[in-house]
């Protein structure tokens, strides 16, 4: 029993070619984000709290798609999601649409405990963040030259996709070796058994306006309750379909397996490169899996464990290794 928690920052085709000055940033940013989560966790933060303030971190980070790293619809605009909840009470919040606001794990984490409202979407969302006071900025600072860039990818390579009758999984990875989609997110359990879990991404490159994927969809990509909780980032449809992240929790609660089992259990029955997740349980055991070519991750235990990679061999690991690539 002890404090823990996992980072993740996107599963997908991430091609072992990536170059360093598109991979070294993300383990950067993902050693800071551990660093800052286990501080806080020390300190005696509640999970509910370090989830926020890791994923604010992973937001402001231009290199992740999430906040300002957001990905551009087929529009060329900006629709940024994220929901958090609480394991003890099942409180939840979950925002959709959003174009101007710096970090919206923050507003959902507003909405989760000034109303009673669960999900909350577009010009209501946006409104919402004005009331309250929460950050915002001018849609044009969301936009980077990096995924104008992707953008263009992406449209050429549905091109390629209609001019050859290719499946969205046959679809070539953009030529710089990144993936095509992203999410970022955080899971925590604090000293008193306090679990929390938060998820945050701008969806996935050249995605039709106006579309929802799992990251704000509670039970799909983000859940907590007494026993664990759970972030997922992968093919959002599918997550969706197979409701993954309360799936985990329904197997450690129906068929009593750990935490570990459990997740395996539940990404073995997933298609094919379509999800990773990071997980934590109430005792403290941590669980990073995917069936992917790679997910960014990163996690550390009050008992010493830290560990980051992307791959399956290029994992820093101080101890054994809690990734499992499926």
């Amino acid at each position: 029993m002890g404090w823990a928690l996992a980072v993740q920052g996107a599963a997908g085709a991430i091609s072992p070619s990536l170059p360093p000055e598109l991979r070294e940033p993300r383990l950067a940013t993902l050693r800071r984000c551990l660093d800052l989560g286990a501080a806080a966790l020390r300190a005696g933060r509640h999970a509910l709290d370090v989830v926020e303030l890791v994923v604010r971190e992973l937001e402001n980070c231009p290199h992740f798609n999430a906040g300002r790293g957001s990905v551009l619809t087929a529009d060329g605009t900006v629709e940024m999601e994220a929901s958090i909840m609480e394991g003890r009470t099942l409180r939840c919040g979950a925002v959709v649409g959003l174009s101007t606001v710096v970090n919206p794990i923050s507003l959902a984490r507003v909405l989760m405990e000034k109303t009673p409202v669960i999900y909350l979407a577009f010009d209501g969302a946006e409104a919402f963040a004005r009331d309250q006071g929460v950050e915002t900025k001018h849609p044009s600072y969301f936009i980077t030259q990096d995924n104008i860039e992707r953008l263009r990818q992406e449209k050429e390579a549905n091109k390629l996709q209609s001019t050859k009758g290719q499946s969205p999984q046959e679809i070539p990875s953009p030529t710089d070796g990144n993936s095509r989609i992203g999410t970022v997110g955080c899971v925590a359990v604090d000293a008193a058994g306090n679990l929390a879990s938060a998820t945050s991404t701008g969806g996935h490159a050249n995605k039709m306006a106006g579309r929802i994927g799992d990251t704000p969809i509670v039970g799909a990509g983000t859940y907590a309750n007494a026993l664990c909780a759970v972030s997922t980032t992968g093919m959002g449809e599918d997550i969706i379909r197979y409701t993954v992240a309360r799936d985990v929790a329904a197997v450690m609660e129906h068929r009593g397996l750990p935490l570990r089992d459990a997740a395996v259990r539940v990404v073995a029955g997933m298609p094919r490169d379509t999800v990773g997740l990071v997980a934590v349980s109430a005792t403290g055991e941590v669980c990073m899996a995917y069936n992917t070519i790679g997910m960014f991750r990163a996690c550390a235990t009050e008992a010493g464990h830290t560990e980051v990679g992307i791959w399956t061999d290029d994992v820093d690991a101080n101890g054994e290794s809690v990734s499992i690539r499926l």
